[in-house]
């Protein structure tokens, strides 16, 4: 995410409200909804377990390294280059596998709004054309990273917002469509497992923010910031999931119309409630958008970078001579964006089925460079324990194992559900676990052998330097 950021400095509040538009997003809250009621038991566990962890290691490793690199500077300094080159493909190849699964969603709720009944063709149209519309926005614009950040947090939180009062109003008019009873609520591992890794996806990103180092009136608000957000968005996405679920009876919650089927629940059939459900669902849309062109902006950027320094193939540098934008990255993205919606299309048959399958293979990649995040803080701890460090983890060694190895296995077990949902009950479902699969182990080796490229151009450019002195 890239935000030009023209008056004053960044205090606390601006940078909890970037990070807030960076990590809440409404397109996944109807599949921590699909999980039932024990998601609120689920929400609380992982806001214990795994979201305080990851918000104090981030606030020690964002205020001790302060960079634009964010993620990719800490993996760098912890493993060296060729682990950061692995970390900056992941971060930036997955938006343009996570665009499709934004899209599918947004074509299928807009079928649900305008047209019942579009038929998957239409459906695919407009996900590509909403793909080139993301590309072109930002091909041509830098500033709209200001109020894209600042019109999605408002409309995210609008929209959840609305979800949550007007599912407490229903209830209390017409009782609640499920128990809400402690038993109920308690963490169950029979009931929706599967949805169970969109949980941990919902709460990453809160590391986007040291990225944001140069605009800050003092790096020491990073950690104020990181916990500010945390707590509103948990409480946000936890208001927003009872909400629907206080309307809609947990097996008719569909994965991409349930927002506006909640909607229209709430709001009636008369001319009033039809209004609503069509501005709401309508803001709902278009948060998507403003997710997929702040997310493009700044992963494009980085990998613009990572090229520019030879880690990446040199097309991906490619700036905009007019706009000074990466329009080899941003045209890159689109291009992968459309032949994976084309590619998915081809295996699945419903909307659902089509929006789950990507949105699982863009995750997996999504939460790859998590895996070297947490190893790099406790080798920085370990290696670099002298620097000083304006916020640090309290504890010992032992307790900074400890939560790394939490967080660590917390983004292992979200990446093999995304990948085999039916794991726990020791079967697998070849027919949607293969195609998942595949997509990850394909992107995994395009990286290495974006690697390989890069290792060779670097050895290339040391002889080259090498021979230049000896010759000199």
């Amino acid at each position: 995410m890239d935000t030009q950021v023209s008056k004053g400095k960044m205090g606390v509040t601006s940078l909890a409200l970037f990070s807030l538009c960076a990590v809440i997003v409404v397109d996944t809250l109807t599949a921590s909804a699909s999980i039932g009621v024990s998601s609120i038991g689920w929400w609380l566990v992982t806001l214990v377990v795994f979201v305080i962890p990851y918000g104090l290691i981030t606030s020690e490793l964002g205020t001790t390294y302060p960079g634009d690199g964010g993620i990719y500077d800490w993996v760098k300094k912890a493993f060296g280059y060729k682990w950061a080159v692995r970390t900056t493909w992941f971060y930036w190849i997955n938006v343009g596998l996570w665009m499709p699964a934004v899209y599918i969603m947004f074509a299928g709720m807009f079928a649900e709004l305008f047209f019942p009944g579009l038929s998957l063709f239409w459906q695919i149209a407009i996900c590509i054309a909403l793909t080139w519309l993301t590309i072109w926005i930002c091909n041509v614009s830098v500033d709209v990273g200001v109020w894209v950040t600042n019109i999605g947090a408002i409309l995210k939180v609008t929209v959840i917002t609305v979800l949550g009062v007007g599912g407490f109003v229903y209830a209390a008019k017409n009782g609640v469509a499920n128990e809400f009873s402690l038993s109920a609520m308690m963490p169950s591992l029979d009931t929706g497992v599967a949805f169970l890794p969109a949980l941990v996806f919902n709460l990453m990103g809160f590391e986007l923010v040291a990225t944001m180092t140069k605009e800050m009136k003092d790096v020491r608000d990073m950690p104020k910031s990181i916990f500010l957000a945390a707590i509103i968005t948990a409480f946000l996405y936890v208001f927003g999931t009872v909400g629907i679920l206080m309307a809609l009876p947990m097996q008719d919650i569909g994965l991409v119309a349930g927002i506006i089927d909640t909607l229209r629940k709430l709001f009636g059939t008369g001319p009033f409630g039809q209004m609503m459900v069509y501005v709401i669902g309508t803001m709902a849309l278009l948060t998507f958008i403003g997710n997929m062109v702040t997310w493009t902006m700044g992963a494009s950027r980085a990998a613009a970078e990572a090229a520019g320094e030879g880690e990446l193939p040199d097309a991906v540098a490619k700036m905009s001579e007019k706009y000074d934008t990466p329009v080899g990255a941003n045209n890159i993205t689109g291009m992968l964006s459309t032949v994976v919606i084309l590619a998915y299309a081809v295996f699945a048959q419903t909307s659902d089925e089509l929006f789950w399958s990507v949105f699982a293979f863009s995750s997996c990649i999504f939460l790859l460079p998590y895996l070297f995040m947490f190893p790099s803080y406790l080798k920085l701890r370990l290696a670099d324990g002298e620097r000083e460090r304006p916020f640090r983890v309290p504890g010992g060694m032992g307790v900074q194992w400890a939560l790394s190895i939490i967080c660590f296995l917390t983004i292992v077990q979200a990446v093999v559900l995304f990948i085999f949902p039916d794991l726990l009950t020791l079967s697998v479902n070849w027919v949607y676990s293969a195609p998942v699969f595949i997509g990850v182990l394909l992107t995994v080796g395009a990286g290495e052998y974006l690697l390989m490229l890069a290792v060779k151009k670097k050895a290339q450019q040391e002889q080259q330097a090498n021979f230049h002195e000896h010759t000199a």
